[in-house]
């Protein structure tokens, strides 16, 4: 898979997006999930190195590959592909866009988000390379490489944390700019079908991955909300038509005897029992 060769370091001014934390010039404190992704990436690629046979092992099973209907659909490579690398530069700079760019967003959005949204990018861009084989746009080939997942961190950095610089070679670069830049070389290669054309799409739907997932924040906070909502109203609402199920069962016994409940009756009543023994409360 292509890679775009730049450092990252980190701008020196604040963001505005949704109060995010200031950034200044330095190198970031690692943190836990970016420090395990990195591990990782690091052991599978040097495993492979020295152990000739366990790498090709490894390449064989957990490399994207287009080529092949029967091996495009075992899902697990859409993950597997995203921490196996090509060479020493491939890996080097993905990382480095990791060690980066990781830590602020890890932070920012805590762990147990952060890790689904980097693996998600780096989904995103294996899927829409899929679909650009399909559809007969480009050729089928073999794919590796976290560089989706990494521009998909780019693409959220630059909305959230817009006064980001970059550093391009030696070139300090706001990083909105960067990613218009990125975005619209990637739509060149594209069209063009240029070299390494299936990776620059990879690239692009990385990005767009992590663009969406930011702006799309809002409606899925009131979505989750509306939802929860909704969850505790029909809970409620059962409860209250249990109660009142309930009371009105108490009132046939108290009038006419047990015996003169229904099955149906007699199973909410021995449920409603249990549930208060069990929780104190139906």
């Amino acid at each position: 898979m292509g890679l775009y060769d730049r450092d990252y370091t980190r701008g020196d001014h604040g963001s505005h997006f949704r109060h995010a934390p200031q950034m200044r010039m330095g190198f970031p404190q690692i943190t836990p999930m970016v420090k395990r992704l990195l591990i990782i990436n690091v052991a599978v690629f040097l495993a492979a190195i020295v152990v000739p046979s366990l790498g090709v092992f490894i390449y064989e099973w957990f490399q994207l590959d287009a080529g092949s209907l029967p091996r495009a659909s075992q899902l697990w490579r859409l993950v597997s592909y995203q921490f196996l690398h090509g060479g020493i530069r491939h890996i080097v700079f993905n990382m480095l866009g990791l060690y980066f760019l990781g830590p602020t967003l890890e932070r920012h959005w805590g762990s147990k988000k952060f890790l689904p949204f980097y693996l998600g990018c780096g989904v995103a861009g294996a899927l829409f390379y899929l679909l650009l084989v399909a559809v007969g746009a480009l050729p089928g080939g073999v794919m590796v490489g976290a560089s989706g997942a990494i521009l998909g961190m780019l693409a959220a950095c630059a909305i959230l944390f817009p006064h980001f610089v970059v550093f391009i070679l030696i070139f300090p670069v706001p990083i909105r700019v960067a990613s218009v830049a990125f975005t619209g070389i990637y739509m060149f290669f594209i069209l063009t079908g240029g070299h390494n054309a299936g990776g620059h799409a990879a690239h692009l739907a990385g990005m767009a991955a992590g663009a969406a997932y930011v702006f799309s924040q809002g409606w899925r906070t009131k979505f989750k909300f509306k939802a929860h909502t909704d969850r505790v109203q029909r809970k409620t609402a059962a409860r209250q038509n249990l109660h009142a199920e309930l009371d009105r069962i108490l009132e046939k016994v108290h009038n006419s005897g047990i015996h003169s409940l229904t099955s149906a009756e007699k199973r909410i009543l021995r449920q409603a029992t249990e549930a208060e023994k069990k929780h104190g409360k139906i």
